[in-house]
């Protein structure tokens, strides 16, 4: 029984198909499905494909770009506001010197104009005392002159009301006071 078993598996294989044989009808409608898939991703996919990545990376690159320029453009202002503030630092020195010149030459003005002004009170409180003392002087020998008549007239007896004879004595009574104190002072 074995052997017909075996007989009758073998007859009954060779009038099936086996599942390990190659069906050449499927494969060639698998292949022309495959190429026609194949076709249509080169010919329509591929290039949309290439179009997105073109278009991301020009915007990439243009972005880069931009964010170079942007910072060329952040350092020349930089290197701008350096340079004014390297030029308003100089301004103010300039200006600072410029006003403490300005300031010493108001000051060497006002101690030039106070030194004149002393020396003109000086001399005006000069000549004031110089007349005053002429006056006093003149007063003086004036009160001089009239307290010597009195006493000559009392000392003589008699009266020197005669203006210009007591005037002769006074002169006369002053120089002589005069000699004795330059005598007395050299």
């Amino acid at each position: 029984m074995n052997n017909l078993m075996i007989l009758a598996s073998v007859n009954a294989a060779d009038a099936a198909p086996s599942p390990l044989a190659v069906n050449w009808s499927e494969v060639l409608v698998v292949a022309v499905g495959f190429a026609l898939l194949m076709f249509i991703v080169v010919k329509f996919v591929v290039p949309m494909f290439e179009k997105t990545y073109a278009e991301r990376t020009e915007a990439i690159e243009g972005g880069i770009a931009k964010a170079e320029k942007a910072q060329a453009e952040a350092t020349a202002a930089l290197d701008e506001y350096k340079a004014q503030l390297v030029e308003a630092r100089t301004e103010a020195n300039r200006i600072r010197e410029e006003a403490r010149t300005e300031g010493a030459q108001i000051l060497a003005d006002l101690k030039e104009k106070a030194a004149a002004e002393s020396a003109r009170i000086t001399e005006q409180a000069q000549a004031t005392i110089a007349a005053e003392r002429q006056a006093a002087v003149v007063s003086l020998r004036a009160e001089v002159g009239t307290l010597a008549t009195t006493l000559a007239g009392r000392i003589v007896g008699e009266s020197l009301n005669d203006d210009a004879r007591a005037s002769r004595v006074v002169d006369r009574f002053l120089a002589d006071l005069e000699q004795q104190s330059e005598g007395a002072s050299k």
